[in-house]
């Protein structure tokens, strides 16, 4: 079975990638991305490709052929890069690879990293939505996870593959690059001065477990990835040991802009989670396809708190 993992160069891509190569039944890997993995890898091929660069990647998956597609070149809004080139590279990727491995006559079943902020926040929007929750995106982010779904579908639809979509809980962690995260590690987290809503989260490890399962399967539709548990901004911030900020009202503007000067912007989606919470039914994944997750909520917000600081040594003290 010869996989195209689009995105290989993201935590996420490359951990898909490293599941992809323990499956016997996975002959041939091969990754895209603008930049290369930041993990070893064994028996894939990586190249190394903007999806800017329209008739190269077209090129590249055209002579491959994949018969199976992990979409990972999703891009997070001020995660890796600017919400703007985020989703100008979201929507090349998945028109060039994705129609390209349609094109290739091959392909058989494509998975898709989307979030669940294709549900939307806000009154009229469900608390804990599941799959068959109307799809009402209420940010750029939960715009663009959206616009590849529909893209995926309708080319299968007219090339005869399926397509899952695998709409994640926010993916934080060590080391991950993730929006939330660094906000929640800032000295003082703005928190909601008159409520206290919960969002899930999922790891890195079981998000790739669960993207690899799902795209064997061919499971066919999409599938929340949700971590069991929850946390609230409140119980994050002491959890780390951080000074919950309370913000209200126009104060979530300079919340926004004191953030981003300190290194953590804070985009529509992550607003969004602080604000009104972000949560998931996930019973779908563990009914249809059995999976178990290793990590809750509270282990992953844990784990990230537990991820040390830079500790500067001053001359004259032994390392």
């Amino acid at each position: 079975m010869r996989v195209l993992v689009t995105g290989m160069g993201g935590e996420i891509g490359t951990r898909v990638a490293q599941v992809l190569e323990a499956q016997p039944e996975v002959t041939e890997i091969l990754g895209v991305d603008f930049v290369p993995p930041r993990r070893r890898l064994q028996r894939s091929q990586f190249k190394r490709i903007d999806p800017r660069e329209r008739e190269k990647l077209v090129g590249v998956v055209l002579d491959f052929a994949p018969q199976m597609v992990a979409h990972c070149g999703v891009y997070e809004p001020e995660a890796r890069m600017s919400g703007e080139l985020a989703g100008i590279r979201s929507e090349a990727a998945a028109v060039a690879a994705l129609g390209a491995a349609a094109r290739a006559g091959s392909l058989q079943h494509v998975a898709i990293r989307s979030s669940l902020s294709v549900y939307g926040r806000g009154p009229g929007h469900p608390r804990v939505p599941n799959e068959r929750s109307i799809v009402a995106p209420t940010s750029p982010y939960g715009r663009s996870c959206v616009a590849v779904e529909a893209l995926a579908v309708d080319l299968g639809r007219r090339h005869g593959s399926t397509t899952t979509a695998l709409r994640f809980a926010p993916v934080v962690g060590p080391h991950m690059p993730s929006p939330l995260g660094r906000v929640l590690r800032l000295p003082g987290v703005p928190v909601p001065a008159f409520s206290d809503p919960a969002f899930s989260l999922v790891s890195l490890t079981d998000g790739a477990q669960a993207f690899v399962g799902a795209m064997l399967a061919t499971f066919d539709g999409p599938l929340n990835v949700v971590a069991p548990g929850s946390v609230t901004p409140w119980q994050a911030a002491r959890l780390g040991g951080r000074l919950p900020i309370p913000t209200a009202g126009l104060g979530w503007r300079a919340a926004r802009a004191a953030a981003e000067f300190l290194g953590a912007p804070m985009p529509p989606h992550v607003m969004e989670i602080l604000r009104q919470g972000c949560s998931g039914d996930a019973s779908r994944l563990m009914s249809e396809l059995g999976f178990r997750f290793e990590k809750t909520a509270r282990d992953i917000c844990a784990e990230l708190f537990d991820w040390a600081s830079v500790v500067h040594l001053r001359p004259g003290v032994a390392a």
